[in-house]
């Protein structure tokens, strides 16, 4: 067993042997507790059958214990200065694809398709940089990919946001983005001070879990989103009130979005937060012959 990369100790020795400094532009916040990193590996249920995506491996903290759980890791890293760095941090692991892109701009799918073919359970798991967790996130779940869910560490707000349930403040077209592909949880949340540099946030861990079907069927999946979307605009105002304000050409069309509110059983005058995903995919199908056809 070789010695933990995320000891404090060890991480100074790294740091100061590479003279790395970090970058705030890129998020950077390296995990410095292993029983912390053993916990969210062990959220995402990981045999040597699985492998692992992740997102910022940073000095290799979290990748090692991917390695040492998982058949193989591919990770993303977007700072070409780590490159150096994780090739010795990693050296003892043969398991481990670096691959050197922003994710955001990489083919997820075929490097899925290159480097995993081998895997059928494939999960993401990672410490996502807090600037960029949400298209991050977004990207992954819409991009359709061969996955069984993620395990990913975020700002604790966002977590919140996205777990939310219904009626709640944190609730909003995230939740509903978010659950429409995945059942979310926080499963944990991991303080400010287990972290190098120290964020000015907690943080929390989330564990998405793909639905075997989704909570509900819709013709347009991204017409679904445009709806909850123009419904969240301003929290205040009612539903009606916001789809005529957000939808094309709404205004001009507020009949239309009354037969459709009427057709699928919602008071006008309610609220987006107070619906759930059955009812928004109800409304979007009810609304799609107005604006889509």
């Amino acid at each position: 067993m070789h010695k933990d990369i995320a000891t404090p100790l060890r991480t100074q020795e790294i740091l100061k042997k590479y003279g790395f400094s970090f970058k705030k532009s890129l998020g950077q916040n390296f995990l410095i507790d292993p029983n912390i990193l053993r916990n969210i590996v062990s959220y995402a249920d990981l045999t040597k059958e699985s492998a692992a995506i992740e997102v910022g491996p940073g000095i290799g903290a979290l990748t090692e214990h991917l390695a040492r759980d998982a058949g193989k890791v591919v990770s993303f890293e977007i700072d070409q200065r780590l490159l150096p760095v994780l090739e010795d941090t990693l050296s003892p692991y043969d398991n481990i694809k670096i691959v050197h892109s922003d994710v955001l701009k990489a083919d997820v799918a075929n490097i899925i398709k290159e480097e995993l073919s081998d895997f059928e359970d494939i999960m993401v798991v990672a410490n996502l940089p807090y600037y960029v967790t949400t298209p991050i996130l977004l990207k992954l779940l819409m991009e359709n990919l061969p996955i069984r869910g993620m395990v990913v560490m975020m700002q604790k707000e966002v977590a919140d946001r996205i777990s939310a349930v219904p009626g709640t403040k944190a609730y909003g077209s995230l939740s509903i983005a978010v659950q429409y592909y995945m059942k979310a949880e926080v499963v944990m949340t991991v303080p400010k001070t287990v972290f190098m540099p120290q964020p000015n946030v907690d943080s929390a861990v989330l564990r998405l879990t793909r639905h075997a079907e989704p909570p509900v069927e819709v013709i347009d999946e991204s017409f679904l989103f445009e709806v909850t979307r123009s419904s969240f605009a301003q929290r205040r105002k009612t539903i009606l009130n916001n789809l005529q304000s957000q939808l094309p050409n709404g205004k001009a069309k507020k009949e239309q979005i009354l037969i459709a509110l009427t057709e699928a059983n919602i008071d006008p005058t309610r609220r987006g937060e107070t619906l759930s995903i059955v009812e928004f995919g109800l409304l979007a199908d009810a609304l799609y012959p107005y604006f889509k056809k």
